[in-house]
Parts: C-alpha cells; sequence; structure tokens
C-alpha cells in the first residue's frame, strides 16, 4: 500500500493506494473495484455550521466529510496521478492553492513492523 499524502495550509490530508494483492477496505454503497490498483481517501468541503473544526492557514474553518468512494486504475501511474489530483482538489475545496501543495508518495509500513 502506498500512501499519498498532501502538505497545505498547516495542516495535511493522507489517502491510501492499494496495490495488487492488497485488498481495500469496503464501504457501503461503494461500488465493487476489481482494478489492480484502488485509491480511497476521504472527500470534504467547508460548511457554516457543524462538521469538524480544522485550522487552515491560522485560521479555523468547518468541514463536512463526503463518504470516501474508491476508484480503480489499471497501472500504479494512473492511480498515483488520480490521487495526487483528489488531494488537491480537497485542498482547493477549502481554499488553499493546489499549486501550493506538496505531495510526498511513500509506502505504508506493515502493521506486524
Amino acid at each position: 500500500m502506498l500512501l499519498v499524502r498532501g502538505h497545505g495550509g498547516g495542516t495535511a490530508l493522507t489517502g491510501s493506494v492499494f496495490e495488487p494483492g492488497e485488498e481495500p477496505p469496503t464501504y457501503k454503497g461503494a461500488p465493487d473495484e476489481d482494478a489492480p490498483y484502488v485509491w480511497v481517501c476521504d472527500a470534504f468541503y467547508e460548511v457554516e455550521s457543524g462538521g469538524s473544526a480544522v485550522e487552515i492557514d491560522g485560521e479555523e474553518i468547518r468541514i463536512a466529510f463526503e463518504s470516501p468512494m474508491p476508484r480503480g486504475f489499471e497501472t500504479r501511474e494512473q492511480a498515483i496521478e488520480a490521487a495526487e489530483d483528489h488531494v488537491r482538489t480537497q485542498f482547493a475545496r477549502v481554499g488553499v492553492d493546489p499549486a501550493s501543495v506538496e505531495i510526498e508518495v511513500v509506502p505504508a509500513k506493515p502493521a506486524n513492523s
């Protein structure tokens, strides 16, 4: 599994690319993804009230989360490119310039290490 993490506005967002042989988590209502590579990450947007508080660029805002929706890809490169785009889009939805978001892709450490 690869972790795709974006840093921007003083916070971070991380999603996961599941590789062949790994089983991505399932969600009620999620499509059945039989692709070799599956990207899973939260999606969120700013709300006036409710939601969760998060600090972006030194200002507290409220965000609400959408259900994660797995997306399947045939190649690792396609999955990583879509993951990076998704992360930048989430930051843009809360007012962070997507071009300023730093992205890192790192292998996840196995649970038993």
